[in-house]
């Protein structure tokens, strides 16, 4: 009985330990780091459009080529 209270006992303690320094020690607040994360993932988006838009222009290329008559 007096193993598995000084179990319960260190779990809630350090716990409650950790929760207080997650809390002391986070850099940003919860809405900024939200609007952090938005914003890059906005950005990532916008760089994954351009990167299929770019591609999808070096491939229509390449069929247009690969579809002109041969001489």
């Amino acid at each position: 009985m007096r193993k598995i209270f000084g179990f319960m006992l260190g779990a809630i303690t350090g716990g409650i330990l950790g929760a207080a320094a997650a809390l002391l020690l986070t850099p940003t607040s919860g809405s900024q780091l939200r609007a952090q994360v938005y914003s890059r993932i906005q950005l990532m988006e916008k760089e994954i459009i351009e990167a299929r838009d770019q591609k999808r222009a070096e491939l229509e290329e390449q069929l247009q080529a690969l579809r002109a008559p041969q001489k």
